[in-house]
């Protein structure tokens, strides 16, 4: 490791050179209180900016060592430092001058979620924050003068008032880590009580703006039913009364603009713990739960969807189904066996974003269409017996079918953003109107050892060729991409597949593929584009970023593995667990903005790949 000293030489000896003199700074440097390492030197001052990594002794940054014990503390702490950390950079951004992106200092900028990211990280000995910082250049001639005030003047200010824990608020410190044990308590309360989700009195649910996740103001504040409510003893904030949420079937009932949605976003949103002052610090669902929709047009490889869709014209076989192009009702039946498969125990429906053919089937329709000539076995005849027979919950929003309320164990009404409990309403009205019966016969769930091919080619002219590894444990066969898409023709182009290349397990060396960020809804690896606009509870762009990676690295690692689907991504969170999010990267310098997609997030882009 160099000296600090040596840095500033360095940059003497290179001013006024062509910019590719940068590229020598690369690089570790003794700063006494800190480790400065220039990880990656931007080509030019226009491309995207050097990588950088700030390391303090976690002795010497001195953060109460019980405020680390445990991983989810560990999380909670380093978001706090990295917002602290991005408000320190964002008063010296851009203060150097020079063209392109000279003088940018960037940062990870957190939304209202507390997630795992790459940028700021608790390691066994350090604190550990990576960035980025563009290197200052008159036109592509080395501004040395500029980059020294970043690195000797900017960055050691803002090292000094953020990662040490003797400049930062205690007390707002230790309201961070408490709201994180607080938050953990309630979800391990969760399972104690027989509860799918938690809501506490005050909750502030809805947002903004249809742009905006921040609260809303002057929003009616939560307030739980009498009948539903629940007191827990938290650990640090003491007594809080919400609505619990049992298990088995919920539906939220009422009128349109009332908040029917709104509640169901929140649930969606609380598999993830958020900030101070977010509204829904205490809005804590189980951790496995999805949110699920129609998804017209997207990839499924060889799903068992038997347990909703049989006997499709033209004889396919639905033990193992892939298409190109799902219609409405395919892709949700696909979606439910994917959770189900990824260890849901919850799911998440509004009625307005199903498949309406999928959901139910009146009495008179099955009147005009006999029920041996219709292949859909509606989700209303299959709901009752998955919480039965497989412990799967389900929380659904509905609007227009009465049919939901013969199965359901709660009902709630939503009424200008106030909850009430009208089960006990809505069961009267049920035994006056007379029973009736919605469930199906051959209850069954698919095998979940599925194995999903990682390998394979595209054809530019729309016909996919997927391995004949696409199985189900014990069956074999190949899946007829694109033909059985029930009554749709395959698309194809730019769908699925891969451009393969040794993996790694066989010593190979390789260019990886190229992978690009689009935003939060879709990614990029070499040519093909995987589209998770549908995958609703990825909450941050870092999270799709970190799936691009995941997906690459398994490709590379897993590609000629005969693993299971769960299989390989028990071993991708067991590499994340020991050696952090940056190792899947396979990089000396990985990305400064990646953050953890939950597990069941990581099968929905391996899904749609």
């Amino acid at each position: 490791m160099k000296k600090m000293t040596e840095l500033e030489s360095m940059l003497r000896a290179i001013d006024h050179r062509g910019y590719p003199a940068y590229k020598s700074l690369a690089g570790s440097y003794d700063f006494t209180d800190f480790i400065l390492s220039i990880d990656h030197v931007q080509g030019d001052p226009f491309a995207s900016p050097s990588r950088l990594s700030i390391y303090v002794n976690r002795r010497r940054a001195g953060f109460p060592e019980e405020y680390l014990d445990l991983p989810y503390k560990r999380t909670a702490l380093a978001d706090y430092v990295l917002r602290a950390f991005g408000r320190a950079v964002s008063r010296f951004s851009f203060q150097a001058g020079g063209s392109g992106k000279s003088g940018l200092i960037g940062i990870s900028r957190p939304g209202q979620e507390v997630l795992v990211r790459s940028a700021c990280e608790f390691t066994k000995t350090d604190l550990l924050v990576r960035f980025e910082v563009g290197f200052p250049a008159a036109g592509r001639t080395v501004l040395a003068g500029e980059l020294a005030k970043i690195l000797f003047d900017y960055l050691p200010k803002c090292v000094r008032s953020s990662l040490y824990y003797r400049a930062l608020p205690a007390k707002e410190v230790q309201d961070a880590v408490w709201l994180s044990e607080d938050q953990h308590y309630i979800r391990g309360q969760l399972q104690t009580l027989g509860l799918a989700a938690f809501v506490a009195d005050g909750a502030v649910l809805p947002r903004e703006s249809g742009v905006s996740d921040r609260p809303m103001k002057q929003a009616v504040p939560f307030l739980a039913p009498e009948s539903l409510a629940v007191t827990l003893q938290l650990p640090h904030r003491g007594a809080l009364r919400g609505m619990g949420i049992r298990r088995g079937i919920t539906l939220i009932a009422g009128g349109g603009y009332h908040g029917k949605s709104t509640l169901l976003k929140a649930l969606e949103r609380g598999v993830y713990d958020h900030i101070a002052g977010d509204g829904r610090e205490y809005v804590i669902t189980d951790d496995t739960a999805v949110k699920l929709r129609a998804e017209d047009g997207r990839k499924i490889t060889a799903v068992d969807i038997s347990l909703f869709i049989n006997d499709l014209p033209g004889g396919t076989d639905t033990r193992r189904f892939s298409t190109l192009d799902a219609s409405g009702s395919t892709s949700q039946a696909a979606a439910i066996i994917e959770s189900l498969e990824a260890g849901s125990r919850l799911f998440l429906i509004d009625e307005d974003t199903s498949a309406t053919n999928f959901m139910v089937r009146d009495a008179l329709m099955q009147q005009v269409v006999a029920k041996n000539k219709e292949p859909i076995t509606p989700f209303l005849e299959r709901a009752r017996d998955l919480y039965e027979k497989a412990g799967i919950s389900t929380i659904l929003v509905v609007g227009s079918c009465g049919s939901y309320f013969y199965i359901a164990d709660t009902v709630l009404q939503m009424d200008c953003y106030r909850t009430l409990d009208i089960t006990s309403a809505v069961a009267d009205i049920l035994r006056a109107r007379g029973p009736e019966t919605f469930r199906a016969d051959g209850f069954a769930l698919p095998d979940a050892s599925r194995i999903l091919p990682l390998t394979g080619t595209v054809n530019r002219q729309g016909a996919s060729s997927v391995p004949t590894q696409t199985s189900y444990a014990g069956r074999s066969g190949r899946a007829d991409a694109g033909a059985n898409s029930y009554g749709r023709s395959g698309r194809g182009a730019d769908v699925g597949g891969s451009y393969g290349r040794p993996g790694r397990e066989h010593g190979a060396s390789h260019e990886h593929a190229k992978v690009k960020t689009l935003g939060k809804t879709s990614f990029s690896i070499d040519r093909e584009t995987v589209d998770l606009r549908y995958v609703e509870q990825l909450v941050d762009s870092e999270q799709t970023a970190a799936l691009s990676y995941l997906l690459r690295y398994a490709k590379e690692h897993y590609g000629a593995s005969r693993l299971s689907l769960k299989a390989l991504v028990d071993e991708l969170e067991k590499r994340i667990a020991s050696e952090g999010l940056a190792a899947v990267c396979d990089s000396p310098y990985p990305p400064v903005d990646l953050a953890l997609p939950r597990r069941q997030e990581i099968f929905a882009c391996f899904n749609r790949y």
